[in-house]
């Protein structure tokens, strides 16, 4: 009996582990995109003239906040979160720095429910 529930606490930790090691890359890959866009893109489009930048980097940040959004719902959607949780960790992906921080806390609140289950 021990081993048949380690064994479904096992599989049901998988797909937790692969959509938060998803939501980690994602949050981290769009926070860098959104740094890039905002302190340096931005920048060099009004203060120099020059709008090649926010147009490239624009772009990919908005492909990236897309894989974000997806990989939060997913996420939320296996860990039964409040919607109201969904929706700011959404946004932390469109002010700058903060998927950085609501990364780690994710991050921090799955791993102490996953030590708590254990």
């Amino acid at each position: 009996m021990g081993n048949e529930q380690n064994r479904r606490v096992g599989a049901t930790d998988r797909p937790i582990k692969a959509r938060l090691l998803a939501y980690r890359v994602f949050a981290y890959v769009t926070g860098v995109g959104l740094v890039l866009l905002v302190f340096y893109a931005m920048p060099a489009d009004y203060i120099f003239g020059n709008p090649r930048p926010t147009a490239i980097i624009g772009m990919i940040h908005g492909f990236l906040y897309m894989g974000y959004i997806v990989c939060t719902l997913l996420l939320a959607e296996r860990l039964r979160w409040k919607p109201l949780h969904a929706l700011l960790v959404l946004l932390a992906g469109t002010v700058p720095l903060a998927s950085f921080v609501a990364e780690r806390k994710v991050t921090h609140q799955i791993e102490a429910q996953q030590a708590a289950v254990s």
